[in-house]
């Protein structure tokens, strides 16, 4: 994994693992949301499949919660893969409110476009 660099495209909403070469493999597709607080919504993980296996998911799932905890923001996990690893890590993953949920699943079902 050392040689994977997971680099933050906002404006596209994705948090990506890069190779050198500039190679996506894997990236968590994202949307943040302003009310009832300021949130990051992951919404899907996606490894390629000659990646699979070497932590890359699970890499960037620990990056995104560390950015939402430098931006002072919660997160609010819609992808199943997040959610799971959430559970798993909750000394890293603080969980989000049912409110908080509600409103990410109510943005999603509002903006379904390019999820």
């Amino acid at each position: 994994m050392s040689d994977i660099e997971i680099r933050d495209d906002r404006a596209a909403g994705r948090l990506e693992a890069v190779v050198a070469g500039g190679e996506v493999v894997g990236h968590i597709q994202y949307f943040t949301l302003d009310a009832p607080e300021r949130a990051l919504v992951p919404v899907h993980t996606v490894v390629e499949p000659a990646h699979e296996g070497q932590g890359i998911a699970g890499s960037l799932a620990r990056e995104f919660y560390a950015i939402a905890a430098r931006e002072d923001s919660a997160v609010a996990p819609l992808c199943p893969y997040v959610t799971k690893w959430a559970a798993r890590h909750p000394d890293e993953a603080p969980a989000a409110t049912p409110e908080l949920m509600r409103a990410a699943k109510d943005w999603l079902t509002a903006h379904p476009e390019g999820f």
